[in-house]
């Protein structure tokens, strides 16, 4: 037997260790239709840092005419809801998006999504990177998914 081969599985062990470098990437997506029409639909998601900070400046999609970046607040002892232009993404970091805080608010959803239909999104950063993502339209009164 050569030395070598004798520390192949050492080096394949060391190998399994690392882990590929963090990405930015979305996660856990979805949508809250209108209890009626005419209303806003709402999106939430999870947002995960890369390897250096980022900068989301934007979310649409296709299927609504108008979409903005909002967030709720407790203020003087009543909700508030403000928009935001961006929202900071630590390096290796995670934002969620999520009821009772930020969230995405669409206005006039194309009315052919329902609930289970493909909500397609792009997130788009400071840096001009953009992520292409599709999550999954829920019913005004559906819970929310298990993450």
């Amino acid at each position: 037997m050569k030395p070598v081969s004798l520390l192949a599985p050492f080096a394949l062990l060391a190998l399994a260790g690392c882990g590929q470098e963090p990405q930015l990437r979305v996660s856990d997506g979805w949508v809250r239709l209108a209890a009626a029409p005419g209303r806003p639909a709402a999106a939430y998601f999870t947002v995960h840092g890369g390897p250096a900070p980022a900068r989301l400046i934007s979310v649409d999609s296709s299927v609504v005419v108008r979409a903005e970046m909002h967030e709720t607040t407790k203020q003087d002892g009543a909700m508030r809801m403000r928009p935001i232009e961006s929202v900071e993404i630590p390096a290796e970091g995670e934002v969620s998006f999520a009821p009772g805080g930020k969230h995405v608010m669409f206005f006039n959803v194309n009315p052919g999504i329902k609930p289970g239909s493909a909500v397609p999104m792009i997130f788009t950063f400071a840096d001009g990177m953009r992520i292409q993502y599709s999550a999954r339209a829920l019913a005004a009164g559906d819970p929310p998914p298990e993450t």
